[in-house]
């Protein structure tokens, strides 16, 4: 008779123990134990929350190395159902070997699961058949709990769930997010100081009554409100706001913006056309927007512009408008604006630009490109990897969260009586064209922040944070991803012939990017180059691009004129008709208004149970090369907060978004 030492670990989670009876049974390469029932000396079940009990089961001889263990619970009379999350186990067989069995997920009802051992194994090297078999069942069933649905036609396909509860429990928020997160939801009016503002449907009498009605400051709102008018605070928030990826290096001006040399004033220097060959011109083309059909709001059709805007670099390196037109036809009735027109004709083209920007940034850049990719990714993921393969134990923890938050986006954000639909200039009809125009117009070198830049003609650009910051976390990443990758990929043909991985992007091809060919999304992988690429690529796409365009929303927009989420009044057809009055017309009323900025405070709230980029509480890496890597990778991301924050010390406006002690492993917000 021999012993194997078995240790279980229940997560330290609210509501992680249970009191059900639960069983384990081991099974090696040379057989398998009985059913052993865990319980403690005292007769109970000992799996609690926080708990390491140990546990000896008895086998006549060794059962050879471990392979897999299946784990099992059943209610006890009188008792109810309930569910546990051990987080891993960890047995010690009679010949001394250690063997840990991550597992990290709720056990709900009385079916049995099987675990792997914690030894990364790729389809190729998992050779024994009782894991083969295994790997196999585990797939079926995730194909069976992660369906796709289509939640509109022209989007990425997104997870089947009737509502947030029905999604599988091991991707559902924990105890304490769900709290936090509706709190949040349910009392930010409040916690803004903005509820008796909620249902008032007038305008806005002058500038101080916003100021007096936001009492929630930062910072950065703090400067935002007192600079916001400035044109190089407008400039500068193209390079370091939230929407960083539309500006782009200008070598020809685009034929429906026909600005002359004599139309602009540069300073001084030489004409446009001298800037532009020197790079010192920017142009951002909110095109997507053109003819979408506007929302109507509180009873009246609000407006939303397609602007072209072009920027100068200034000799002292500041980035300045210096040409707006607010539609793309050009003609008499819409005019180019420049700074030297009167203060408010000015002022209300740029508002009218900051109005398309909000559009842009919530419907293109943060809301397609990050959070549904995500989604895609993640889901593809669950459906395609199992547990034991190293590219799932690499990216699940980069999945947390991101299914039940896409849920709730779209049932409060943009479903019929989300906020976005009723409260914002694109809601409605128009969201859907936004978005999927977009998508149409997606490519997977955007999705690459050095391609991306490279392809914008931003590379020399100065003071352009995002840039900085983005490029050195890509190649973090990429070193983190490549060496884990590699160490289970000698070459290329051990890629070629996964057909777990090849399957997980031909569902991401399919169900993400709808199978558009012209996206140069991969269709399948054939070189441990080309997948490292692609899985630094949704790597970064959910932590440092995420939190980009996402953390700084309150930040930038708590200060409503400098992104109004609609606006009232169609833009001037010629200039000198605007005053202040006009422009208070056109901003949002105040309940529009409560509703955009009280949204952005939700998006912008970090909750406690943050999990920084880089760390993982859960682990599933049990080897020594992988963990080593895990250590080297979350060196080399202290050393880049370390590098940002000296940096901040000497910025007016510090650029936090990008700092890997700022960002969130996943889209969990």
């Amino acid at each position: 008779m021999v012993n194997y030492e078995v240790t279980v670990h229940t997560g330290n989670l609210a509501g992680a123990g249970t009191v059900n009876n639960v069983f384990i049974k081991l099974v090696g390469e040379e057989g398998e134990s009985k059913q052993k029932w865990l319980m403690s000396v005292k007769g109970v079940s000992a799996v609690l929350i926080g708990m390491a009990p140990c546990f000896n089961v008895s086998c006549p001889s060794s059962i050879g190395k471990l392979v897999l263990i299946e784990l099992n619970k059943h209610r006890l009379p009188l008792m109810p159902e309930d569910s546990w999350f051990p987080a891993k186990i960890v047995v010690k067989s009679p010949e001394g070997d250690t063997y840990t069995f991550p597992i990290y997920r709720w056990i709900t009802g009385s079916k049995v699961q099987r675990f792997r051992e914690g030894r990364a194994l790729t389809v190729l090297d998992d050779t024994h058949h009782l894991g083969r078999y295994s790997r196999q069942q585990e797939l079926q069933k995730r194909g069976e709990d992660y369906c796709w649905d289509v939640y509109s036609e022209g989007l990425p396909h997104c997870i089947k769930a009737d509502n947030p509860t029905s999604l599988p429990c091991e991707v559902q928020f924990s105890f304490t997010k769900t709290t936090e997160f509706f709190y949040t939801a349910t009392t930010g009016l409040t916690e803004l100081k903005l509820k008796g503002l909620s249902c008032s449907k007038k305008n806005w009498n002058n500038m101080d009554d916003i100021k007096q009605a936001f009492c929630r400051h930062t910072s950065i709102s703090d400067y935002v409100q007192e600079h916001w008018q400035e044109d190089a605070f407008f400039g500068y928030q193209y390079l370091n706001g939230v929407n960083p990826a539309l500006i782009r290096r200008c070598k020809t001006l685009p034929s429906n913006f026909p600005i002359k040399d004599g139309m602009v004033f540069l300073s001084g220097q030489g004409s446009l056309s001298d800037e532009m060959e020197k790079g010192n011109i920017f142009l951002c083309d909110y095109k997507l927007l053109d003819g979408v059909k506007e929302n109507t709001i509180n009873g009246k059709k609000q407006s939303l512009t397609a602007p072209l805007l072009l920027l100068h670099k200034t000799p002292d390196d500041q980035l300045k408008p210096i040409a707006i037109q607010l539609k793309q036809v050009p003609g008499e009735d819409n005019p180019i604006f420049v700074p030297s027109d009167s203060e408010y004709d000015w002022l209300t083209a740029k508002v009218f630009v900051n109005g398309a920007d909000f559009s842009h940034h919530q419907l293109n850049t943060h809301l397609l490109r990050t959070h549904l990719l995500a989604e895609v990714f993640a889901v593809s993921l669950l459906r395609n990897i199992p547990m034991v393969h190293p590219l799932h134990k690499l990216l699940v923890p980069h999945t947390r969260y991101t299914l039940q938050i896409n849920f709730l986006a779209r049932q409060f954000l943009i479903s019929k009586t989300g906020i976005f639909t009723l409260y914002s200039a694109s809601g409605g009809e128009g969201m859907l064209t936004v978005l999927k125009r977009a998508l149409s117009s997606l490519t997977y070198t955007s999705l690459c922040i050095p391609d991306d830049i490279a392809e914008r003609g931003l590379e020399s650009v100065p003071n352009f944070h995002y840039r900085d910051d983005g490029l050195k976390l890509w190649d973090i990443i990429y070193k983190f991803v490549d060496g884990v990758l590699s160490h289970y990929y000698k070459n290329d043909a051990a890629v070629e012939q996964d057909t777990e991985v090849q399957n997980w992007i031909s569902d991401i091809f399919e169900h993400g990017f709808l199978s558009q060919a012209c996206t140069g999304i991969p269709q399948r992988f054939t070189a441990v180059c080309d997948l490292v690429k692609f899985v630094t690529m949704v790597m970064f796409t959910g932590s440092g691009q995420h939190s980009a365009v996402n953390s700084g929303q309150y930040d930038y927009g708590g200060w409503m004129p400098n992104a109004p989420i609609s606006l009232q009044r169609p833009p001037p057809t010629k200039k000198g008709t605007t005053d202040q009055s006009t422009l208070l017309q056109t901003l949002p009323d105040v309940s529009t208004t409560v509703q955009g900025v009280s949204t952005l405070w939700l998006l912008s709230k970090r909750s406690s149970d943050f999990v920084t980029l880089g760390q993982y509480p859960e682990e599933h890496f049990s080897e020594e090369v992988p963990s080593k890597l895990i250590k080297n990778f979350q060196g080399e991301l202290e050393v880049l907060t370390a590098i940002i924050k000296n940096r901040n010390q000497a910025l007016e406006v510090p650029y936090t978004y990008m700092d890997p002690e700022q960002v969130e492993n996943s889209v969990a917000i």
